[in-house]
């Protein structure tokens, strides 16, 4: 009979069934640092557990509302793996989550995380885990827990995919959304950081239809191409959850977390039965790699369906305060700008896209 090991190895362990538990303890190892350093006063025990716990104040709220989202970060995992760099789409991956949980309101608390590979990589997974790390740390949320799953019969060596769950809070009277969004609001656009973690399968067609070099720098990029499209997504939570700080729900009337689906669709969500969002494109500059992918065969009703074009998070708010919410966020590092205004229903979509991009 041969066997995968050697002379007097047994075939049938876990390692030599792809699973290799030495492994996946090194790379909790490796990751601890970085995991800890998210913790919240909140958080209770540490890692290692078999569940993550978090001591909710509810003292501190009136009528507490507990919020979550789960997601992934998609096949922008392939251009990771195609350019061996795996320490930001942990960031791509809480930004999906939390982007989402402010999007109401909600204050992000914890988040869960999930590793599934074919083989455990502990360099690797550290990698991707610091990245996650990294994020909860933009987000201010702690990092309760997770698991790597190592499928060696199911998934290539080094094949790899993440999803996560986060959790967060808001008050029941504090809640964003269209029932606040009223006629006259102004729509402020918040630049994304790229294309953020959204269509990327379309991207990845481009790139291999075009053969476009990764690490080239194409004219009008100012770094290479591989860089451009792995840039992790921008994190908006803390800015989002400033803006309600400052301005109340008065001012601050609904969140938009523009992903697949684009700007109009995501915008839609926000808007009440009766009105529309005009956004005027003549207010920003459409992204040098968006328009790269144009000239290689998008159309741009695709972009524009596909991709963020350039703005990741808009936010519906009172018109009196519009300026100063620009302001604010300028001042924390988020480009921002008035993009348009929510008016009566003139047709029967929610959001449109008026005039052409500078």
């Amino acid at each position: 009979m041969s066997e995968r090991g050697g002379a007097g190895e047994s075939a049938f362990t876990y390692a030599a069934s792809g699973v290799d538990i030495d492994a996946g303890e090194r790379a909790v190892t490796l990751m601890r640092t970085a995991v800890e350093g998210t913790n919240r006063p909140e958080v209770v025990g540490g890692l290692g557990g078999f569940a993550g716990l978090f001591a909710l104040d509810t003292a501190k709220y009136r009528r507490p509302l507990l919020a979550s989202s789960t997601d992934g970060v998609g096949t922008k995992i392939a251009l990771a793996r195609a350019l061996d760099r795996h320490d930001t789409v942990g960031i791509d991956l809480v930004a999906m989550v939390v982007d989402d949980l402010v999007a109401c309101g909600a204050e992000p608390l914890f988040l869960q995380d999930y590793v599934a590979c074919g083989r455990v990589v502990p360099e690797r997974i550290a990698a991707i885990v610091t990245g996650i790390a990294t994020g909860c740390t933009q987000a201010g949320a702690a990092l309760v827990g997770g698991e790597t799953a190592e499928h060696g019969d199911l998934m290539g060596a080094d094949d790899y995919d993440l999803a996560a769950t986060a959790v967060g809070v808001v008050e029941a009277d504090a809640v964003l959304g269209p029932e606040r969004v009223r006629y006259g609001d102004a729509v402020v656009a918040m630049a994304s950081s790229g294309f953020h973690s959204n269509g990327y399968s379309l991207v990845r067609r481009v790139v291999a239809a075009a053969g476009l070099d990764l690490h080239a720098t194409p004219a009008g990029l100012s770094r290479p191409l591989g860089e451009e499209l792995l840039e992790p997504t921008r994190i908006y939570a803390l800015d989002c959850l400033d803006l309600v700080a400052q301005f109340g729900v008065d001012g601050v009337h609904a969140y938009a977390h523009i992903t697949g689906g684009g700007l109009a669709g995501n915008t839609a969500r926000v808007v009440p039965d009766g009105l529309e969002a005009v956004l005027d494109r003549g207010t920003w500059a459409l992204p040098a790699a968006v328009r790269l992918l144009e000239e290689h065969g998008v159309p741009r009703t695709e972009s524009e369906r596909a991709f963020n074009c350039g703005v990741g998070m808009v936010a519906a708010v009172a018109p009196e305060v519009a300026d100063a919410v620009v302001t604010t966020l300028t001042d924390r590092g988020v480009p921002a700008w008035v993009a348009g205004r929510v008016q009566q229903r003139t047709t029967d979509t929610a959001t449109r896209l008026v005039g052409s991009h500078r």
